[in-house]
């Protein structure tokens, strides 16, 4: 990590956290990583419990008629490079720390019933396939998936201090488990993935539901200390591709004159430093594709969204300091985001791309901290 990327993470991590843990908050009665329903068996909400954080605000009922930008369908699947949703808010202008608990699917295909994300929000990923999890990491005008130009964004999982998982109630499922499905229409229900998006940076992280290693690729109590912890790979701007990987190093887990060493991110108070450097894993076979190719379906952007974004999504500076809801209250958590840096390989292809059952995994230089 270099020094730059290394003190903006420091800095903003000595930002004091806010355990909901602690509070007394009262927690779902079965916690949102425990429903599990077969693909289009979905009930209409998985959560109407009106507990602190209010009910369900989307809805897990995603068809035709719900298939438009007003959507709120909290159902989303994540298949390959080129089918894939990212949770991000229903309004205009939000911030992470104000919606994560509302967020709602935006997707890369029709057919889901969700939104889509505008033509151009994409603009560089990398896909990593890893023996325990699919990743993707990249670069996203967030400003175009109702996010604010500036916000530092955060993590959202099916967890939460509740246990009712950020979204409430949020759903997500793939065609790419079991790996040895090769039926596009048969969708299984991941329930151990995280996903972090700030800064016009994303990672969207899901764990393969037979892997014995679900809650430790898939850790979602390192959140302060960001993408390039959390979901180490190295996507390039412009470059869309696609790699098989190994399996990185849990979060946490490092080795120290040949010591397997563990560090706990705190639980409470700043995290004042991070004793090891993140190190992507070995990846292999990468194959390029053009966007153009990748993404045939997306609506033009329109609005307030597109002019904000007219300059483009940019994350080659290293911002810092407090996260900030938009209304000027201070989020629970802060940010940064560093920049990304890769070579691609392999050739141009086009078309769907069904995933593979090799490995896979993301390196990113993002110096990202976000919060559960």
């Amino acid at each position: 990590m270099s020094p730059v990327a290394l003190s903006a993470l420091l800095a903003l991590a000595a930002v004091s956290r806010v355990r909901a843990q602690t509070d007394g908050t009262p927690t779902a009665t079965t916690p949102l990583v425990d429903k599990t329903y077969a693909w289009g068996q979905q009930p209409y909400q998985v959560d109407p419990l009106d507990l602190t954080r209010g009910p369900q605000q989307g809805y897990n009922i995603c068809n035709s008629t719900t298939q438009n930008q007003e959507s709120m369908c909290q159902t989303m699947v994540v298949n390959h490079i080129d089918d894939f949703c990212l949770w991000a808010p229903p309004i205009p202008n939000s911030t992470i720390g104000d919606t994560e608990g509302e967020e709602v699917a935006w997707c890369t295909k029709p057919g889901y019933g969700t939104r889509l994300m505008p033509a151009g929000a994409l603009q560089g990923m990398q896909y990593l396939i890893a023996p325990d999890y699919i990743m993707l990491t990249g670069f996203v005008d967030q400003s175009l998936i109702d996010m604010a130009p500036d916000d530092f964004g955060g993590e959202l999982d099916p967890h939460g201090a509740d246990l009712r998982g950020n979204p409430i109630g949020g759903l997500l499922y793939s065609n790419a488990y079991p790996t040895t499905n090769t039926d596009n229409s048969s969708y299984t229900q991941v329930n151990e993935w995280t996903e972090y998006i700030g800064s016009n940076t994303f990672c969207i992280k899901i764990c393969n539901p037979q892997s014995t290693n679900q809650l430790a690729m898939c850790n979602n109590r390192y959140d302060l200390i960001g993408i390039s912890f959390n979901c180490p790979s190295t996507p390039t701007n412009g470059t869309f591709e696609v790699c098989d990987s190994d399996d990185m190093d849990p979060v946490g887990v490092y080795t120290s004159d040949g010591q397997t060493i563990t560090w706990s991110q705190p639980n409470v108070g700043p995290v004042t430093s991070v004793p090891y450097t993140p190190t992507p894993p070995a990846s292999s076979n990468c194959r390029t594709y053009a966007s153009t190719d990748l993404f045939t379906a997306l609506p033009t952007p329109t609005g307030a969204s597109a002019s904000a974004s007219s300059g483009g999504a940019s994350a080659t500076s290293a911002p810092s300091g407090n996260r900030s809801s938009s209304n000027g209250s201070s989020a629970s958590r802060s940010g940064s985001a560093g920049s990304a840096s890769a070579t691609g390989a392999g050739a141009n292809g086009a078309g769907a791309l069904k995933v593979s059952a090799a490995a896979s995994i993301f390196g990113t230089l993002f110096a990202v901290l976000f919060l559960a």
